[in-house]
């Protein structure tokens, strides 16, 4: 009854409307901004590093662009760049991969807007600058409803729905690579990221800082090494991987519908351009303006898309340890590893098992722990922020707010718990909704309000 439900509401919010607003967003912002994302790409690097901006009294009120940057990464590379791509290739074959990087190119402009309105309208907090979706929908659409229902379902879908995905694909990993059973995995989990979301957004940024880049580069060499030993095979996937995007393969032809779907949902859930999440963690920022903070955060989407998700494609592509089922019938159509079956995590394992024997699944299941840890703990400063911006304004209770966020602070742990129990099928379905609620509202006012993040660039660009 529960799996029914939630199938059934997954299946309406991914209606295909929202794929096509997803894409035609970005397209829009693209041409908006004049391909801000290829015109721009020296500086967005450059933006990265520019210190935190000092206020007239000389203090520093937010963090550095590099601080939420890597906050903003550590909230994008997670299970959806392991388990997300392999699920995205079982469903939807190697075309899938194609409609990601597409949604990632036009997505890097979607983030440039949101994370330079999240700018414009942020407000300051007494643990720093806060702000996102909900500041720039009340302030600039003029709407407190719709600010408030997307706060709610921020804190809704972060904490609640997107947590458990998680570590749904960090128990599966340590399972396979260490036997671990699934409790042991996600009470470890809980008791680790209580340490850390206690200290709030200084805390979250100082540790994102350090894990997320030493993650990404360790999980990028041993890709180096796994793709390198299977080159001689790398033309062909290329190959297959755009022709499979069209539906020109006699196997696999007949789910396009669900290669397009599946790239979209993996890519929008991988990178997050347009839900709304890389704003929160921008209005945190202390820049010298708007427009040098929605840069650093179009970079994060490359980084996140192009580079580590795509790495993940290419070892499973290349070493040739996937399945292709059919997302509807479950029907096989491709067995090029009939003994992983569904495993999704495996497909990736086995990848790196393909080179180094025995190192797969220790090795992705130690990667899987950094990835979902920080992942995670970025939520957790999603659902926070929705919560500080709720009880902002006149009559605002500072003790009620404490006694809110203690409150989330429990029950996202919680479901960190309920995530590693749980049937790894529903858990993915849950989190699309999470993701799919937030877009829907987001892009739309993105749209609306896309001349100001516009502004801001053409006043930037003319410093």
């Amino acid at each position: 009854m529960f799996e029914s439900f939630i199938s059934t509401v997954n299946d309406i919010v991914w209606s295909p409307a929202l794929v096509v607003l997803l894409v035609g967003a970005g397209l829009y912002f693209t041409v908006r901004t004049r391909f801000v994302q290829l015109r721009r790409f020296g500086l967005m690097v450059r933006s990265l590093f520019a210190p935190a901006h000092k206020e007239e009294d000389g203090s520093k009120k937010g963090i550095s662009s590099f601080e939420a940057f890597c906050v903003a990464l550590s909230g994008r590379v997670g299970t959806g760049n392991i388990v997300g791509v392999a699920t995205a290739i079982a469903l939807g074959g190697p075309g899938a991969v194609f409609w990601m990087w597409i949604i990632a190119f036009f997505g890097a402009s979607t983030a440039f807007v949101e994370s330079t309105l999240a700018q414009l309208f942020k407000f300051h907090h007494s643990t720093g600058y806060r702000g996102g979706p909900s500041c720039y929908i009340e302030k600039g659409l003029k709407c407190k409803w719709l600010a408030v229902l997307f706060s709610v379902l921020s804190l809704v879908g972060y904490g609640l729905l997107l947590s458990p995905v998680q570590s749904n694909g960090l128990t599966a990993a340590l399972g396979n690579a260490f036997s671990l059973p699934p409790l042991a995995c996600g009470l470890g989990l809980a008791f680790i990221l209580g340490l850390v979301i206690i200290g709030g957004i200084k805390s979250i940024s100082r540790v994102a800082s350090i894990v997320t880049p030493f993650m990404a580069l360790g999980y990028i060499v041993i890709t180096i090494i796994v793709v390198a030993s299977h080159i001689e095979v790398v033309p062909a996937v290329l190959k297959s991987i755009v022709t499979n995007a069209f539906g020109i393969h006699p196997l696999v032809g007949g789910i396009l519908g669900s290669t397009i779907m599946m790239g979209v949902k993996r890519g929008i859930f991988s990178n997050e351009a347009g839900q709304g999440s890389g704003a929160i963690v921008s209005a945190s920022a202390s820049v010298s303006h708007p427009a040098r903070q929605g840069l650093a955060q179009a970079f994060s989407v490359y980084v996140d898309t192009l580079l580590i998700c795509t790495a993940t494609a290419l070892m499973i592509l290349c070493s040739g340890n996937y399945n292709v089922l059919d997302a509807r019938t479950g029907e096989v159509l491709v067995a090029n590893a009939p003994e992983l079956g569904a495993n999704y995590v495996g497909y990736t394992q086995a990848a790196v098992d393909s080179v180094l024997s025995g190192f797969g699944s220790s090795f992705v299941g130690i990667a899987l722990l950094f990835f979902s840890f920080t992942t995670i703990m970025a939520y957790y400063f999603y659902g926070e922020s929705s919560i500080i911006y709720l009880f902002s304004g006149k009559g605002r209770s500072a003790k009620g707010e404490k006694l809110v966020i203690w409150a989330y602070r429990f029950a996202l742990i919680g479901m960190v718990v309920f995530g590693s129990l749980k049937e790894a099928g529903v858990i993915w379905q849950m989190g699309d909704i999470g993701v799919g609620l937030v877009a829907w509202i987001n892009v739309v006012a993105l749209i609306i309000l896309c001349p100001l993040a516009v502004q801001a660039l053409k006043e930037y660009e003319k410093k």
